[in-house]
């Protein structure tokens, strides 16, 4: 696919909240691409030998944050590729600064109630454990937005399955 100069030599890493479909799309967006996937999540419960859900309870969101941001770290540090970064890492400045120079990001963007809809079969959110689903991810809504919204590009994927997803993707950045 032929993409101009400045986007070839970058990253595309995908941010928005859980359930927004960073993963899905990502798979397939980095098929289309021909570029490799890195899920910065598996990058984490990898080196830390633990799942996210153990990661919260054992060591906390910070540790995590911070096991989340070095994994990103290495990921920007490689060949471009597709990242579907997690939720909370643009919480980070020093991720987001990263993700900034280094990629081309893009936000999935979906409502509160079409996220917990999603999540309704879940039990690996940790954020999610405690109060109800949708009450929680308008809050995380809400304090993320700004950061979310410095995006190079924002999808809505309320009504998109991730197959129209990534098509909606590619057709904008030719």
């Amino acid at each position: 696919m032929a993409f101009s100069a400045a986007l070839r030599s970058r990253h595309f890493a995908l941010v928005g909240l859980m359930g927004a479909g960073k993963t899905s799309v990502g798979r397939l967006l980095a098929s289309r691409l021909g570029l490799p996937f890195h899920d910065s999540d598996e990058a984490v419960t990898h080196a830390a030998g633990l799942s996210i859900a153990e990661l919260f309870e054992h060591q906390g969101e910070p540790a995590f944050r911070a096991l989340e941001r070095a994994a990103l770290m290495r990921l920007l540090a490689g060949e471009p590729s597709v990242i579907a970064t997690g939720g909370g890492a643009v919480t980070e400045s020093e991720t987001r600064e990263a993700l900034r120079s280094k990629a081309f990001t893009i936000w999935l963007d979906a409502t509160p109630a079409i996220l917990a809809s999603r999540l309704a079969d879940s039990d690996e959110r940790p954020l999610l454990a405690h109060g109800d689903p949708e009450v929680v991810l308008d809050r995380l809504a809400e304090q993320r937005r700004p950061f979310y919204a410095t995006a190079d590009l924002r999808v809505r994927t309320d009504e998109l399955d991730a197959a129209e997803v990534a098509k909606l993707i590619i057709a904008t950045l030719r």
